[in-house]
């Protein structure tokens, strides 16, 4: 079966990871289902379903009088391993318009919704452009906004990296001006204009490239059955989660945890988390934050 298996074509293969995905998220599939999303004609849809079961003749049995195949008792993946996180970030991006419906193979979305994340005014010619640095390990001059400063600036950056700090997407560079790596928004490059080459490497970006591990564990202060649902939120084993950051989004990662500030500032409810080593954390003296 596994040589079979690797033998399907690219497209044979989408389509009955598609199947596999009805199966479990929606609990049912057919030929139409096949026929709308991937343009088949119906004998095309058929032997998708046939080889399908084929494959897995356990995984769906047919409903006579729904017509349609239903998800067996003894279902069990054989294509697409399910993935809860793959599938709420479906329903992110249509809440933030970043994917359309007709995107996704989930045919029955659920009511959702999310709190929304200001757009960001990244213009996809300067996207474009960093992204070639990047690619080709050039410098490239940029038109930069930097809040320190009342008006934009021309200065000369070797980007190496993208990076996304939970709200806000930015290039990891060194800056050739004050010859030390940043992080440089990417809505703030107002505009790019030369290209020059660069003898800068990632490899010397020494906050990009080492890694820091946070402990995190309950609030010592929750309650017993606080403590364990906070354990299942953030899939603690043992009582305890370790997250593995780089330094350079070290900053951002404390921040976005509410980890950032003295876990005595707010409510054991509010606070959730503690981390369990946080001097050791301190001392890598957390950089990265955007100009």
């Amino acid at each position: 079966m596994e040589n079979d298996k690797s033998e399907l074509r690219w497209g044979v293969g989408q389509r009955l990871e598609f199947i596999e995905f009805r199966l479990f998220w929606e609990g049912h599939v057919n030929r139409s289902d096949l026929m709308e999303h991937f343009g088949l004609s119906v004998n095309q849809a058929s032997a998708d379903l046939n080889r399908y079961i084929g494959f897995a003749p356990d995984n769906m049995v047919y409903d006579k009088s729904a017509r349609t195949y239903v998800r067996g008792p003894n279902y069990a993946a054989e294509f697409l391993k399910p993935d809860a996180s793959r599938y709420l970030a479906q329903l992110r991006s249509l809440a933030d318009g970043i994917m359309d419906s007709d995107d996704t193979w989930i045919a029955e979305l659920p009511s959702y919704d999310a709190a929304p994340t200001p757009a960001r005014g990244v213009n996809p010619v300067t996207l474009r452009s960093v992204v070639g640095a990047i690619r080709r390990s050039e410098a490239i001059e940029v038109k930069y906004q930097s809040l320190l400063r009342p008006e934009p600036s021309w200065r000369w950056i070797a980007p190496h990296a993208i990076g996304f700090d939970g709200f806000r997407w930015h290039t990891r560079a060194f800056c050739m001006t004050d010859q030390v790596f940043k992080d440089f928004l990417l809505s703030r490059i107002l505009q790019t204009r030369g290209v020059q080459g660069n003898e800068v490497t990632a490899a010397t970006d020494k906050a990009w490239q080492e890694h820091v591990t946070l402990e995190i564990a309950p609030h010592p202060d929750l309650s017993e059955t606080q403590a364990k649902v906070i354990v299942l939120d953030y899939g603690m084993r043992g009582g305890r989660a370790k997250i593995k950051v780089r330094q350079a989004l070290l900053y951002y990662a404390l921040k976005r945890l509410g980890l950032d500030t003295d876990p005595s500032a707010r409510t054991p409810q509010e606070q959730q988390i503690v981390l369990i080593n946080r001097d050791v954390v301190l001392r890598k003296n957390p950089v990265g934050h955007v100009l």
